[in-house]
Parts: structure tokens; sequence; C-alpha cells
């Protein structure tokens, strides 16, 4: 734990700084009984930048999943729901990808393709490739 101070001249003030897991500044003065110390937390930020695809293009992304997983029309496919908890398997994704591939005329990279996991991943990456090709 290092300890950084620094006096102020003939008034006998002084500021220290300690690392501490939770970084704190403390001021004592010696005129008086006045301690002061400000603590803060350093603020923990998650940024998340995503395009929420168009809705017209979640349902046809839930439309080709119900296609290739052979699932009935009744099936409850909406943007969240999972590859895997609708049964299916790294050879039944391919399939998926291909369907996409085809009925949107994109390219999927290999490893974008493997990297879907979820309907609403499916679509927003195709709006992402889409947006790439435009001009």
């Amino acid at each position: 734990m290092a300890t950084n101070s620094i006096t102020t001249g003939s008034s006998s003030s002084s500021i220290s700084m300690r690392s501490l897991p939770t970084p704190t500044l403390a001021f004592n003065s010696s005129y008086g009984r006045r301690n002061v110390s400000f603590s803060f937390q350093p603020l923990s930020v998650r940024l998340r930048v995503s395009c929420a695809a168009k809705p017209e293009t979640v349902e046809k992304v839930c439309k080709i999943v119900k296609k290739q997983l052979a699932l009935p029309d009744d099936s409850d496919v909406t943007g969240d729901s999972k590859f895997a908890a609708l049964g299916a398997d790294s050879l039944d994704t391919v399939e998926i990808v291909m369907g996409l591939e085809e009925e949107f005329g994109i390219a999927v990279e290999e490893e974008s393709a493997q990297s879907i996991t979820t309907v609403q991943e499916a679509a927003d990456l195709i709006e992402e490739i889409l947006i790439k090709q435009s001009p």
C-alpha cells in the first residue's frame, strides 16, 4: 500500500492519498479536530453497441428457423430463441445459416456463422452484412 503526502508550508495541513482497493483522499488539519475524507469507487461501465435488426428481418429469420428445424407453424420462436433450445445441433445451425444466405442474398463468414446462437443474433448479423453491402 503506497502513501503520498503533501505538507503545505507552516500551516501544518497535509493531504495524503493511499492506494487502496477503494481509492481514498484524506485531508487532515492541525487546526482543531477536523478530519475530512472522501472516497470513491471506480466506475465500472460496460458499453455495448448493438444494431437491433428490423422486426421484419427478425420475423423472416424466425420463419426460416422454423422451416429448417421442421417446427410446427404455431411454435413460439422469437428473437430471444436460442437455436440449441429449439433442438438445433451444429449441422442444423449450418443449414439455418445457408437458408439465411439464400433468402437474403448474402454470404456469412464461417467465423461469424459459428458465433450465432439466437434468432436475434442472426437477424442483427444479416442487417450488418446488408449495410456493408450497400453503396
